[in-house]
Parts: structure tokens; sequence; C-alpha cells
């Protein structure tokens, strides 16, 4: 039973002490009225973990980041959608440093302090003379979390944002978070800019750990269009404010703390993979029966990610040839005379051999749903993962075909 509830239009700011704003600075420069400059800030310096890219092309704000949170330390988080100041040279890595410097200025915040984050065009120099003058122009509030959501997003259709709360010794303690992403979301890290946050307060050592586990069971099990963004950001900030005993791990209370946070972030997952460039289904895939929870994610990714199956679930076509042959290539021990495979609730495969099935009935399963399921059990050990796409379309070819015209 879980010991979190959802809180209702909850977000990035639904946790005690922290507040968030955004602007309209035109950084694309094409006039469009959109917010795309925004900040978070905690009341007070907050323990901090991050998970970034591991595509060696890594953009400026990634390699700034990743720098300043070597101290586990941070109190605030500059934005900007429209452009990734990624492949943009020395003057990249100045422009971070400026937003970092100017966000501190506006923010009232320690320059270390501050982490940055960016999403857009590769390759284009930051319009900094408007980026500045967007910082300059920022006001936070606790309302502000909502527009901070929508500032990121780029291709996205709607903003992604989630929080609950539950008791931690007697204290009510919240965990909120938002995220964007759209396309080029592939692991590892999986996604997008994401950003978690709690007023629980939580051991630097522990919330590091605690965010790769989340992140491995979550975000590292979505694939979109496997590619795998320059600007990979991943952030957790806990500040303490909501006054519970500090949490380390090993205990009931950070089990309950770790579930509410693992739920918020499979819930943006789940939205990221909604919100897929051009989808029009979520594909779920549990894989089952694995001899390693590494083959299990195996599999898992193997079948959200095939193309075959990403069109035939478009097509509404229970083609599970195409789920079996993903997961045959996909590295994991396998024994084809064991394996099942399950598409919208019907068993299509058993033991290796192929079932009677309605094509009509399960054709109108896949129509009449948005998220639709794919079961695979390998029969050969008690591992299991899950993972989250959707479906390609022709508006994923026809969305980046035009991205940067």
């Amino acid at each position: 039973m879980t010991s979190y509830q959802a809180l209702p239009g909850g977000g990035v700011t639904s946790a005690l002490g922290f507040t968030a704003g955004a602007v309209n600075a035109d950084v694309k420069g094409v006039g469009a009225a959109k917010l795309d400059v925004g900040a978070l800030r905690s009341a007070v310096p907050a323990v901090a973990a991050g998970v970034f890219t591991t595509n060696k092309v890594s953009a400026a704000p990634v390699r700034y980041s990743r720098r300043q949170l070597a101290g586990g330390e941070a109190q605030a988080v500059v934005f900007n959608s429209g452009n990734a100041n990624a492949c943009t040279g020395e003057q990249g890595m100045r422009d971070a440093e400026r937003m970092a410097e100017m966000a501190a200025e506006a923010l009232g915040v320690p320059v270390p302090l501050v982490q940055v984050a960016s999403t857009g065009v590769i390759g284009v120099p930051l319009p900094m003379d408007r980026i500045t003058a967007g910082i300059g122009k920022l006001t936070l509030s606790r309302d502000g979390g909502h527009q901070a959501a929508e500032a990121i997003m780029t291709t996205d259709t709607f903003a992604k944002e989630i929080a609950v709360s539950l008791p931690i010794h007697g204290r009510t303690v919240t965990v909120g978070g938002m995220a964007k992403g759209s396309g080029m979301i592939h692991p590892n890290m999986a996604t997008m800019l994401g950003f978690l946050t709690t007023d629980a307060a939580l051991e630097a050592e522990y919330a590091a750990h605690l965010l790769r586990r989340v992140t491995d069971s979550t975000f590292n099990m979505l694939s979109v269009d496997g590619d795998t963004s320059t600007n990979d950001t991943l952030l957790l900030l806990a500040n303490g404010e909501a006054g519970a005993p500090l949490l380390r791990g090993g205990d009931a209370e950070s089990d309950a703390f770790a579930a509410a946070l693992h739920h918020v972030a499979q819930e943006l997952t789940i939205m990221l993979a909604r919100d897929g460039e051009g989808a029009t289904k979520v594909i779920e895939v549990r894989a089952r029966g694995a001899e390693s929870i590494e083959d299990a994610r195996r599999v898992a990714m193997a079948v959200v990610q095939s193309p075959l199956v990403k069109t035939a679930v478009y097509g509404a076509d229970p083609n599970w040839g195409r789920i079996a042959c993903a997961a045959g290539y996909s590295g994991a021990a396998l024994d084809q005379d064991r394996l099942d495979v399950a598409m919208a609730g019907t068993p299509l495969l058993r033991q290796g051999t192929p079932l009677p099935f309605d094509r009509a009935v399960v054709v109108a399963a896949i129509k009449d749903t948005a998220r639709v399921p794919i079961e695979v059990n390998l029969n050969l050990g008690r591992y299991e993962a899950t993972s989250w796409g959707c479906d390609l379309t022709e508006g994923y070819v026809d969305i980046n075909g035009r991205y940067t015209t």
C-alpha cells in the first residue's frame, strides 16, 4: 500500500521553499510569444544530485553543471529553451557561465550554487543579449512552477508536472517535479530536462544513490526515437524545509520516500512517452522471467525501441513476430521454446508456440487504448523490468524533417 498522495495541480514548486518563474525572451529571435527563459530557486541551499547525458558530444550547460554539482549542493537552476548551447566551443562555456552569474545576481544566490540547463537547436550560439534581458526580468513565485514547466518545452505539446505528499516522522513531506521531452529521447540518461524537488532532508550520498536507482528504472527505461540528446539533465534538489529528520536510507521512512520519488519519476516518464513527437499511443513493455535485472531491461528496451514494433502499434497490427524478434536480438539469455508474448492483454505466443486469437478483437483493443501493453515472459528466472515508448508515425518524420527550418 502506498503512503503518498497525489497533489492536484502539483508541480516543481509544490514542496516548501521552492519558487520558480519564466519569461518570453524570444530566444529563437522569431518573435514567438513563448515562455523560453526561466529559473527555479530554493529558499535555502539544498542537497543536490544529478544525472546527465552519456553522449560524448555534450552541451556546455551539461559540462558546466556537472562541474558545479561536484560539491553536492545547489540552490537554483536557470534554464532556456530554443537553443541547446551545444557544439558551440569555448564561447558556449563562457555563455553557460554567464547565465549562472546573471541568475545568481538576479536571484540572490551564490554563483557556485546555480545549475544551468538548455534545450533546443544544436550548433547555434546563444543570443546572450536576449538571454541576459530575460534573466533580468524574472519574477519567481510559488505559482511560477507552471510557467517554468512551459518554458522548457520545445516540440512538447503539453507541460509535464506532478507532485505528491507523504508523512515522514510525523511531518508532511512533498516531492514535485517537471520535465520536458518529446524527441531525441533515449537512454542513457534517457530523456530531457527534468527537475525534481523535495522539502525532505536527504543525506547527500543517499540522494545521489537514490536518484541513480530511480533513474535506472524510470527515465532510463524510456525511448522515443533511439537518439540520446546532447543536453539531457536530471536534477534532484532536497532543501529540508519540511522539518522532517534527515533520511539516510535503510529504514522504513526512507523506503516510503523512495517510493514517492519513484512514482513522480515514473509518471513523468510516462508523460514523456505520451508526448513523443507525432505519437498516438504509449507503448508499455513488461519483460518478465529473466535471469537477471540486466536481461529484463535489455528485452524491455529492445522491444520498445524496435521501429517495427512501433509501427505495428501505430497500425494496430498484432504482429507478435516483431516482438519475439526484438527479444531475440536483445542480448538477453533466451530460450525460444519457453518464450511467451502477449499484446493488448491477449496471449499470442506460449512456450514458443503461436496461439489462435481473434485478430479483430486484438486490433480493436489496440485502437481503443491510449497505452498499449506488451508482455514478454522469458520463463527463465525471477527478474522483470518495464519500459515505455510510443508508436512511430508520419508525424515524427514531419516534425523532424523541418526542425531547423
